[in-house]
């Protein structure tokens, strides 16, 4: 406790309290019993610290502490009976703390004990003023949309119950970082917090997270960081790009080693650089590509150095290890911590305990601030079956070290499984007809809508020499015929990635990216339309990071309706994360204990049989791993290298003679070589005579998530066409009534088809009548009709216009002028299937020739009779 800057003294009834400052009191007498500490602030005692030995659980002595608060007669304090606010247990190796001034605070462990200012400032905030201003002040900014203010709602209540840690999950691209910056306001406006910790675990993300507070305005004509500092780290130029000349402040390091009172920040930060800032570089740890800064350096931080930390994308931590680091990181601090994520995980939820709130992809798409998608499976022989070679074929032997290739023959038939594809072998046809049925599709988009899709292909893996992506993206400048710079790669080996991303969401090339995680997560590509997934992902968390690439709305393309899922699996990709639940119970990639602290383990009889069985489970791997050389060298130790029955006979050993058996196991020499054992080198094979065969098929998507195959889709359709004429007027109308057809029908029946579980879109639907029938653009008319009345025929639009027209007019003669008129009347009826009086006052094609008024004069005003027959005519 010296080192956090009390001074302890033995307890002396003459002594007067106000003499004492920053003092930790010994066996201090209250009314009942001695407490074995009391800390004084300022003339007041303000905690009460029991400690004990290391066996007792100080969770439990926390009652014996709140005896001795309620008998410090000599307090001036008052809360409720507790005379003393704070409350402390430990038993030398866990710390708990409860703050008792109010009936909802909850005992919780904290890292250390708080300082003499650390108290004197929890003393001195006023939390239930705080938690008022929150309560009777509005969240009103304009910019804010209802499930934003809901999820700030959720926030301030549970920070009203007195919860210290919460969970936020909201769909990606709905605004997580726009909804935290405004709460931080509120909570720094309302005081409940000052200094604010904004982590992150990427710098691109911290780098985002820095222009979003600086750009946000709380205030009319205020922005965030002319109201409150905001600081960061120091970034590099291409966090940015060249084209943002924005420069953040970095935070001065007496923030974080003194914090006082009175001061009011936002620091955004890397969780990697908060690590190191902790502990040192020797606890840090990598995610993916990110490299970890070269100024960052250990120093004291204590523990009330944040009032509040906001951990952005909680859900990382994929291995153990980097879970471990995550809430070391955290738990070092004594602060209110909400996490925040778009994929809750089950490791996320039982560290900050509540969601607190929660909005899901399926809500924000039915609400229209996402885009749901649609699902192309690919089948491919190659990717579900794996490549079987026959003898006598030709492949290439790759070295992953050099690179250099030597062609050779398959001496015998060799089976490579589905697994192994694009780790062990690869199968460049294959590579090649999965993409060039991707090109169908894209080819298909480009016709409707008049632009290539923006395409983001996930591969296997980007290493040296036997690169997926690097494959990928050869073949697809082969495929697509558009030159280099249509389709690049963008991994962590590329040349300044964060530039690449950048010049990939706003410039018109690249169309074609290949990447493996670096897009996963974190990066924001409104017009992105097509996600192929030519990577297996077993990892909810990382699917539906994928995913959300593409579900933001359009900002170029205002009218991107959707994205496109090619599954490249025939399927089973979608189909196994279909059966996932919202809140994942897998596990975090497991990084395992070392080989030495099994055995520790195992020498010291913690959970011996379990850790033997782990202890068994390596050497089997080494056995499959190892190669001659490994086995001669393990020769010197267990008979003739054989690690397998070494292994097997190992349970029984132990057993039997314990301490002879771990003498070896002990052995520095024998740890040492079961880590780093030579292995086989490692070839890679090209298989250039595999043949693969691939298809396709195009599914719908429906608002409950179900999908359909377009046949599946059409007997849904002509179900819900036959059993809802009654609830469904605009049905009636076109199937016994078509007299009436008229704008407020059709948008009637766009409305009310959109909204079934099914998605009935008129896009959908023409999707699915083309696969079926091989009959493009059919218009929403016919296909309401054929699926009340199969003989019906199919139109286009353009058709069934003209058919009407044909029938209305043959015979009749026109002036010029009519005819002119006729045409746009035509060409618009093409365009929107009815035409009413009101169109001729705002569309274009009728307003700049005189509207209404001059048109119905050139029909002899006759121009309503006409356009009620035409709408009848189109209906019949």
């Amino acid at each position: 406790m010296k080192s956090l800057g009390w001074n302890v003294v033995p307890f002396d009834a003459e002594c007067p309290l106000d003499r004492l400052s920053n003092c930790a009191i010994e066996e201090y007498e209250t009314a009942n019993g001695p407490a074995d500490y009391v800390l004084c602030v300022d003339g007041r005692i303000v905690a009460v610290v029991e400690a004990k030995k290391l066996t007792l659980g100080p969770q439990n002595v926390l009652t014996q502490a709140e005896r001795y608060s309620r008998g410090v007669a000599a307090s001036k304090l008052n809360f409720d009976g507790f005379r003393v606010p704070f409350l402390y247990s430990t038993n030398g190796a866990v710390i708990w703390f409860h703050d008792v001034r109010h009936r909802l605070s909850r005992s919780r462990p904290v890292a250390k004990f708080h300082s003499p200012a650390a108290l004197r400032e929890m003393l001195e905030r006023d939390t239930d003023a705080a938690v008022e201003w929150l309560q009777t002040h509005p969240n009103d900014h304009l910019k804010l949309r209802a499930y934003q203010k809901e999820a700030n709602e959720a926030v301030e209540q549970a920070i009203t119950d007195r919860k210290r840690q919460m969970l936020v999950a909201m769909a990606t691209g709905t605004g997580k970082t726009f909804t935290l910056v405004n709460q931080v306001y509120r909570l720094m406006k309302s005081g409940v917090g000052q200094r604010i910790l904004f982590l992150v675990d990427r710098r691109a993300l911290a780098a985002q997270a820095v222009r979003a507070f600086a750009s946000f305005e709380p205030e009319p004509g205020l922005k965030f960081d002319k109201i409150y500092e905001v600081y960061s780290q120091r970034f590099q130029q291409e966090d940015f790009g060249e084209e943002d000349k924005f420069d953040p402040k970095v935070l001065p390091q007496a923030y974080l080693t003194n914090p006082k009172q009175g001061d009011a920040f936002v620091y955004v930060s890397t969780i990697q650089r908060m690590t190191i800032n902790l502990f040192g570089r020797d606890a840090i740890f990598n995610i993916g590509d990110e490299t970890i800064d070269e100024d960052a350096e250990k120093l004291d931080i204590p523990i009330h150095a944040f009032d509040v930390i906001i951990a952005d994308e909680c859900h990382r931590g994929y291995s153990s290890g980097e879970l471990s680091v995550w809430r070391k990181t955290l738990d070092h601090f004594d602060a209110v911590k909400i996490g925040l994520t778009a994929t809750p995980a089950a490791h996320t939820k039982a560290y900050f305990k509540d969601i607190v709130y929660r909005y899901e992809y399926q809500r924000a798409v039915q609400e229209g601030h996402l885009v749901d998608y649609d699902v192309v499976t690919i089948k491919s022989d190659v990717r579900m079956n794996g490549v079987f070679l026959n003898q006598g074929e030709q492949i290439g032997i790759v070295d992953p070290e050099s690179g250099s290739e030597l062609l050779d023959q398959v001496e015998d038939e060799r089976q490579f499984d589905a697994t192994e594809i694009e780790r062990k072998v690869t199968a460049p046809n294959s590579n090649k007809k999965i993409l060039e049925e991707i090109k169908k599709y894209a080819l298909e988009h480009q016709e409707r809508y008049g632009r290539f899709p923006k395409t983001l292909i996930f591969a296997v893996n980007d290493l040296p020499h036997t690169s997926h992506a690097d494959s990928l993206v050869d073949i697809a400048r082969d495929v697509f015929g558009q030159g280099d710079a249509f389709v690049q790669k963008i991994t962590g080996r590329v040349d300044r990635p964060l530039q690449r991303i950048r010049e990939f969401r706003n410039r018109p090339e690249p169309h074609v990216v290949v990447s493996v995680d670096m897009l996963t997560t974190g990066v924001d590509i409104p017009d992105l339309e097509y996600i192929v997934f030519l990577r297996p992902v077993k990892s909810r968390i990382l699917f539906e990071q994928m995913l959300g690439r593409g579900t933001r709305k359009g900002e170029k393309y205002a009218d991107k309706s959707h994205f496109t899922v090619f599954d490249c699996f025939d399927g089973t990709l979608l189909e196994y994360f279909r059966q996932a639940t919202a809140i994942t119970a897998e596990p975090p990639e497991r990084e395992t204990r070392t080989v030495k602290q099994v055995i520790d383990d195992i020498w010291d009889n913690r959970d011996r049989e379990y850790n033997i069985r782990c202890l068994v489970r390596r050497l089997q791997r080494v056995e499959k791993e190892m190669s001659g050389e490994a086995r001669d060298l393990f020769a010197a130790y267990i008979p003739n290298g054989d690690m397998g029955l070494y292994a097997k006979t190992l349970p029984a050993k132990l057993r039997s003679s314990f301490t002879e058996s771990m003498s070896l196991l002990r052995s520095p020499a024998f740890q040492d070589l079961l880590v780093h054992y030579p292995r086989p080198p490692r070839h890679f094979i090209k298989t250039y005579e595999t043949e693969d065969q691939v298809s396709s098929a195009w599914l719908v998507r429906g608002l409950d998530g179900k999908e359909y195959k377009p046949e599946d889709y059409l007997v849904a359709f002509a179900r819900f066409v036959k059993e809802n004429p009654a609830k469904v007027e605009a049905i009636e109308i076109l199937l016994d009534r078509p007299q009436e057809w008229s704008t407020e029908a059709l948008e009637e029946l766009r409305k009310k088809l959109s909204s079934t579980s099914e998605r009935f879109t008129v896009e959908n639907l023409q999707k699915a009548h083309q696969a079926h029938y091989n009959k493009a653009l059919v218009d929403i008319i016919s296909m309401v009709k054929h699926a009340a009345r199969e003989q019906e025929p199919l139109y286009t639009a353009e058709q069934r216009v003209r058919r009407a027209f044909d029938g209305l007019t043959k015979g009749q003669q026109f002036t010029n002028e009519q005819q002119q008129w006729l045409k746009r009347i035509q060409e618009h009826l093409i365009a929107n299937l009815t035409i009413d009086k009101d169109d001729f006052e705002v569309v274009p094609i009728f307003t700049h020739f005189g509207g209404w008024g001059r048109a119905n004069r050139i029909f002899d005003n006759q121009l309503d009779d006409i356009i009620r027959d035409l709408n009848g005519a189109i209906a019949a």
